[in-house]
């Protein structure tokens, strides 16, 4: 499938999806949107690609934003179903199953900071920024950033970040545990690439499982989450992974996954 603007490369079972607007910093328009929501789906069933990593072309930017072109345009009833609409996208790629990586290269701003935090993992160039500037547009967050920032580096500090629309620099992040790495710019998907190779070599049973277990922990109680790891812990060692897993441990040998 061909994107307007993304670019989608697999190889060894890994998807690079590239956002691919670098005139304007890849900026999120609504067609950038709708091409997010078909690659992700196309490779939510794609059996050849275990992980996923996303970034955005050149040097300057992950994402800068959203287009204020079409900002510009929303009114009361209109602007919420651009926000829901986002939403919907982005919660399909944090509940995907297959792990995605966001490799942040440069500006996360706005929709592009929303857009790495709905990502399983983060990791960054040094030059990266985040921010949820809305405020200095007269807006908030809208795709998820009040509830996801808060969660992730604590509501107080969250609160701040919002509220005053200030960048957050990338060893700033790191110490925030908003990205669990910070690399040079040129090494930054070399990185990116060799984590997802390392998830990519384990039982995918066993890793779709995990990501399941974990994406919930913000949503039930520690009581229901510990229910549901034991659920999911139940079908792990139903699958024809854990009887490979086991064996080769006590064997002394590499297991080999059949993903299964």
């Amino acid at each position: 499938m061909s994107y307007q603007n993304l670019l989608v490369e697999k190889k060894d079972r890994i998807a690079v999806v590239t956002i691919n607007r670098p005139d304007k910093l890849n900026a999120l328009n609504s067609q950038t949107i709708t091409d997010l929501k078909n690659a992700f789906t196309d490779l939510k069933n794609d059996e050849d690609v275990f992980v996923i990593i996303l970034t955005g072309s050149g040097e300057k930017a992950f994402v800068a934003g959203a287009d204020i072109s079409e900002l510009n345009k929303l009114d009361v009833v209109s602007g919420k179903s651009f926000a829901e609409n986002g939403q919907a996208v982005f919660s399909m790629i944090e509940k995907l199953d297959k792990p995605v990586i966001a490799a942040v290269n440069g500006f996360a701003l706005g929709g592009g900071c929303e857009l790495a935090l709905a990502c399983n993992i983060r990791l960054a160039s040094e030059n990266a920024k985040f921010g949820q500037p809305e405020v200095n547009l007269g807006i908030i967050p809208g795709y998820g950033g009040t509830q996801r920032l808060a969660r992730l580096i604590n509501t107080g500090r969250a609160m701040e970040y919002i509220l005053t629309g200030d960048m957050i620099d990338s060893s700033e992040a790191f110490r925030l545990g908003l990205v669990n790495h910070v690399y040079p710019q040129t090494e930054l998907m070399e990185k990116a690439v060799g984590v997802a190779a390392k998830i990519a070599s384990k039982g995918q049973q066993a890793i779709r499982l995990s990501v399941k277990a974990v994406n919930i922990v913000d949503e039930v109680s520690c009581k229901e989450g510990l229910d549901y790891e034991a659920s999911l812990f139940s079908i792990a060692c139903g699958t024809e992974d854990f009887k490979e897993g086991t064996k080769a441990f006590l064997e002394k040998r590499k297991p080999d996954f059949k993903n299964k």
